[in-house]
């Protein structure tokens, strides 16, 4: 019971609005294809129509949860739209969303063990679920090897983390912090820069990729040996697994192979595409895990579970540990001194932690491995059928393979008619897509992947495409 004398909310009136808002969660994405995928709001639109200062006494929430519609939405960019074909996907789904909501609810701890032994105990589990389900060495599991996998909120922090036991093994190993050096493709995502000066790194070297944008091994040899020779010491490197741009995979074994020459850290970032090695016919594009250090994939992507949700695997947790743990008399407690439990405080830098594998568990349950496979599966097939009608059109030019779900294209004419066929997509307002670079000339990303996209929201994106490439002839 609440004490009447504080302004918290009846939990009767609670269980009414929570049952309101599930409601209006599930009417919105009945209709969320009707909406337009972007809002049409210039910048403080939304900003004006909230009070500049807080309210002095407590509001009815029927008046809160009516602002959802008045004021929130019409500043909200539907990313959870079946024509969202933009960026990467950020997949959601009710199994996550409840999930979600029991997180929430409970809203506990789970620095250590002790603080919620359940949010340990079942992250750990459902690690060891993933390792399984994605056809990741059985070394990688928690309950059985000295490795083991831990959620965080984005691959940029997985990355970020690598690159700080990086450091610091290279630096026990008789290194200058000053000296050490990162790689990763040319075409690697930009929080790896970002992470290196994050870390401390001096040094950053982006190495040259072939002509499908994939590292060029003899490359990454010349630039380690240049560094070397010059009295640095190479510390870390990063395979990319589907790259941001247009899904490029380094090769991953000779990239091991090359990091155990010369004693790096050898870090995979397949926040994208490792969803898809749910399909043993996909885990090809990552043979040579026996030779990794550390993996990232974000099932908030295309895992159907939402932001966030990005899982960061080890294959010897005790270097981990060692770079990130910090005695505190605070958290002593019998479990944790005796070594009879993970505490997950010290597998990442944040101390907090909330119940993230809640909604994991929740999907991984509901789907089950064979949902997850079908689900998946019509994407890539989706995606294949798409990358064929691009190769036949004449005004149409593949950028790059089509590896998982990403089709990179431009328009023949040129940078222009690529530029001007992009706008008239996402003017439609129904569909949505995003432009990148490659060799110094735009090219438009398509990425199927949306939790809520079906066949036919694929086929009107190519009736869309043609009509505009028919208009502009």
């Amino acid at each position: 019971m609440t004490d009447p004398s504080l302004p918290h909310m009846p939990l009767d009136n609670f269980r009414r609005h929570g049952h309101e808002l599930i409601d209006w969660i599930a009417d919105y994405l009945e209709t969320i294809e009707d909406r337009p995928i972007t809002p049409a709001v210039e910048p403080g639109d939304i900003r004006a129509k909230i009070p500049s200062t807080a309210p002095a006494t407590g509001e009815d929430m029927g008046s809160i949860l009516a602002d959802l519609d008045d004021v929130v939405m019409p500043g909200i960019t539907h990313w959870q739209h079946p024509g969202w074909f933009a960026y990467f996907p950020a997949s959601s789904s009710p199994a996550s969303i409840l999930g979600e909501i029991a997180s929430a609810g409970l809203a506990v701890q789970g620095m250590l063990w002790s603080t919620s032994p359940a949010v340990t105990e079942v992250e750990s589990a459902v690690m060891d679920w993933l390792v399984d389900l994605l056809g990741l060495p059985p070394t990688w599991r928690t309950d059985t090897g000295p490795g083991g996998g831990v959620i965080q909120m984005s691959a940029s922090d997985c990355t970020h983390t690598a690159l700080v036991v990086a450091r610091d093994r290279a630096v026990a190993r008789g290194a200058s912090r000053d000296d050490v050096v990162a790689y990763s493709s040319a075409h690697a995502h930009f929080s790896l820069e970002k992470g290196s000066w994050v870390a401390g790194y001096q040094h950053i070297r982006a190495v040259p990729v072939d002509s499908t944008f994939a590292m060029d091994p003899a490359a990454l040899r010349a630039a380690i040996e240049a560094d070397i020779a010059a009295g640095l010491t190479p510390a870390f490197v990063c395979s990319a697994v589907g790259t941001t741009g247009t899904t490029a995979v380094d090769p991953v074994r000779s990239i091991g192979e090359i990091s155990r020459e010369f004693d790096l850290w050898h870090h995979i970032d397949a926040a994208y595409a490792g969803s898809a090695m749910v399909c043993p016919e996909m885990r090809h594009h990552q043979d040579g895990l026996e030779l990794v250090d550390s993996y990232t994939f974000n099932p908030h992507k295309w895992l159907l579970t939402n932001f966030d949700c990005s899982v960061f695997f080890v294959a010897d947790r005790a270097q981990l540990i060692g770079t990130l743990s910090i005695a505190s008399p605070l958290m002593s407690n019998t479990a944790s001194d005796d070594g009879a439990v993970v505490d997950y405080r010290n597998w990442h830098v944040p101390l907090g932690r909330r119940f993230r594998a809640l909604k994991l568990w929740f999907v991984l349950r509901s789907y089950g491995a064979d949902g997850l496979e079908a689900y998946i599966r019509q994407h890539l097939g989706w995606a294949t059928e798409f990358t064929g009608k691009v190769e036949s059109h004449a005004r149409l030019e593949l950028v790059a393979p089509t590896t998982f779900a990403l089709i990179s294209f431009r328009h023949a004419g040129g940078d222009e008619a690529t530029a001007a066929l992009a706008d008239t997509i996402n003017a439609s307002g129904w569909a949505h897509i995003t432009v990148s670079e490659a060799d110094g000339r735009p090219f438009v990303r398509v990425s199927i992947g949306s939790t809520w996209t079906q066949k036919r929201h694929v086929d009107a994106l190519w009736d869309l495409i043609t009509n505009a490439l028919e208009e502009q002839s």
